[in-house]
This record gives C-alpha cells, sequence and structure tokens, in this order.
C-alpha cells in the first residue's frame, strides 16, 4: 500500500486552533490540489477526532473528477476510512451517508453493540489492536480489499501514529500565512513525540499555491 499523507497548516506548524475548530487555512487553489489527491486515491482516511471536528464527507468535489473514475471503473468516490480508538464515531457521521464505502478501525476492546451501531449506520469494521487501533493490521487489511493507494488527512494523532510505524511513504505540507499559536493546539505529528530514530523524509519538491506553499516530501 502506498500512503500519501496530506495537511494543511500555519506558519507556526498548527492544523488549527486550541479549541480544535476548523479554520481556514489554504485557498481555491489548493482546494483543487487536494480534491486531485483524493480523486487519485483508493480511500481517504482520517482519525475520529477530525470527524468529530469537522464532520468531513471525504467525497470528491469535481463532477468530471468523479465522472474520470467512473470511466476507469472506479466508484465515484475513493471508499472512507476512520480510526477510532476511542469508539467516538456518532451514527450519523457524514462519512456514513452512503455516498462512498466507510470503513471504521477500532482496537478489540471495542463493544459489541457500538460495532453493531456502526454496521447498522453503514461502516464496516475493523478490529485490531488491544486498547488502540493497530494500524499495520487494519492497513493489511485495506490493502488485501483492494485498497492500493491511501490519503490520509489527519489529524495530528493518526499522522502521528502513522509515521511512528514508517508506514508514510509521500507526505504533502500546505503552510499557509496565518499564526494561530497556542501550546495545546494541534500540530501535523501529535501523540507522545519522538525522543531518537527521528523520521528524515527528503524533500521532493515545493510549490507556491495561493498565498502560501507546498512541501512534499518522500519516505
Amino acid at each position: 500500500m502506498h500512503v500519501v499523507v496530506n495537511a494543511a497548516m500555519s506558519v507556526d506548524g498548527k492544523l488549527s486552533s486550541r479549541r480544535r475548530e476548523q479554520i481556514a487555512i489554504s485557498g481555491p487553489d489548493d482546494f483543487d490540489r487536494v480534491d486531485q489527491l483524493r480523486a487519485d486515491s483508493d480511500a481517504v482516511m482520517v482519525g475520529v477526532g477530525t470527524i468529530l471536528a469537522d464532520d468531513p464527507s471525504l467525497t470528491v468535489d469535481d463532477a468530471d473528477r468523479r465522472a474520470a473514475r467512473a470511466d476507469r471503473g472506479e466508484p465515484e468516490n475513493p471508499a472512507r476510512v476512520v480510526a477510532d480508538s476511542r469508539i467516538r464515531t456518532p451514527p450519523d457521521a457524514t462519512v456514513l451517508d452512503g455516498r462512498a464505502q466507510t470503513y471504521l478501525l477500532v482496537s478489540e476492546a471495542a463493544p459489541p453493540d457500538f460495532i453493531e451501531e456502526m454496521e447498522d449506520a453503514g461502516a464496516y469494521v475493523i478490529a485490531a489492536g488491544q486498547d488502540q487501533v493497530d494500524l499495520t493490521t487494519t492497513l493489511a487489511k485495506l490493502e488485501g480489499d483492494g485498497i492500493d493507494q491511501l490519503m490520509v488527512e489527519g489529524g495530528g494523532e493518526l499522522i502521528f501514529g502513522l509515521l511512528e510505524e514508517a508506514l508514510v511513504d509521500e507526505l504533502f505540507v500546505y503552510i499557509g500565512p496565518k499564526v494561530i499559536g497556542g501550546r495545546d493546539a494541534p500540530t501535523l505529528a501529535d501523540g507522545d513525540g519522538f525522543i531518537e530514530d527521528f523520521p528524515e523524509p527528503e524533500l521532493a519538491g515545493v510549490e507556491r499555491v495561493d498565498d502560501g506553499i507546498v512541501l512534499h516530501w518522500q519516505f
């Protein structure tokens, strides 16, 4: 599986404010770039925190791109994947609206009634890991389901978990002209953080987009 992480952050490295509310960091050209990345992917993945904060659809916006996917014999929208170790996904989340296949990744500690509720809402539930989602195992199961390119859109704890398990192949970071600040505001890679063996990606490209830049890194 090829894993591509995409994120937008402020000049001081924040994904949103300390309230974890969605903040517009990028502009229309970057939105279009992200939409193309979605259209080129087999699935789009986020953590449950992103679901609770933004309630995203994770679908392809451009009708021509959806039509091109259909012409290739693919679903109009990529599958949607939610990592939810804390069983917080609401049954009325937009990702469960039926516009695309939705996978819910949970730990083996997830209560059976929660799994049943999510399946009734239309999700395909994959359980792996004792207390939190085992990303290596669940991504391998997704690959076995035909997902060869996975786009990850955050948040910071999920991105850190993927980096920690050396599962990221490419990283696109849009840096927008905004300072957010706050010690409790989420960053690109939250979680415990590294104290040694720091990942060291290679810079593959720099492009000016809207009023910011996109950095492309490869691992």
